[in-house]
């Protein structure tokens, strides 16, 4: 029987929605996983709908490094030389994690307000588009600021660079997964939220994702197998 691992791996190389619960000790949150190159309007209805989270791309280190992007931290602690109020605001007390994953946000330059599903999803797709070709890209800036401006209304996370050591987050956990269904290492996610206006339950969304056909994996499962391949 196909493992639940090799059975997500081959839905996302077909451009399937896939589950990821973290872990009841983190977030103890669900996100509705996407590969970025594959994203519809469609798949933007599908997470502000049946999602409600915030929908973000999560991108691998080396695809970061290569754009130059920075974390929001580090952004926040250079400007706080200038704006005090950067220092003040540094998210030094994130209650289930030492350190944020989000970076800066976009819209790609073809988008009009950027917020509809139209142009969210031309942003997503896009990012992973020029993230596939950085083989070919000589100048990562000069390319990024070509396709994109900012602020806008696609949030970037990007995963650490220990991939699953230094932090256990959606943003790794996808990246990880992408990375062994050997497609671009770009995400797009949304946390599920529940009519409460909590966190959709482990349970709930388990149920979710047996009704739709949807693999729901844990953190635990993705970080057993990455462990395994990346050895």
């Amino acid at each position: 029987m196909i493992s639940k691992i090799a059975k997500a791996c081959n839905d996302l190389k077909e451009g399937k929605t896939i589950l990821i619960f973290d872990d009841e000790n983190r977030e103890g949150e669900t996100d509705l996983i996407i590969p970025a190159q594959f994203v519809t309007p469609d798949h933007i209805k599908l997470m502000r709908k049946d999602g409600g989270g915030l929908i973000v791309l999560m991108v691998s280190n080396e695809i970061a490094r290569f754009f130059k992007l920075p974390y929001l931290e580090e952004i926040y602690k250079f400007l706080g030389y200038s704006f005090p109020l950067f220092e003040e605001i540094h998210p030094s007390d994130i209650p289930y994690d030492g350190r944020t994953s989000f970076s800066i946000s976009i819209n790609h330059r073809n988008t009009f307000t950027g917020i509809t599903d139209r142009d969210r999803a031309l942003t997503i797709r896009r990012f992973a588009e020029l993230a596939g070709r950085i083989g070919n890209i000589k100048d990562g800036v000069k390319a990024f600021g070509k396709e994109f401006r900012s602020p806008g209304h696609v949030p970037i996370c990007i995963a650490r660079e220990r991939l699953l050591k230094e932090r256990k987050g959606h943003t790794e956990l996808s990246v990880a997964l992408l990375k062994m269904a050997g497609l671009t290492p770009v995400a797009c996610g949304c946390e599920m939220m529940g009519e409460d206006g909590k966190a959709l339950s482990k349970e709930e969304a388990e149920a979710y994702a047996r009704k739709k056909g949807y693999v729901f994996l844990e953190g635990r499962e993705i970080e057993e197998e990455w462990r395994k391949w990346s050895e």
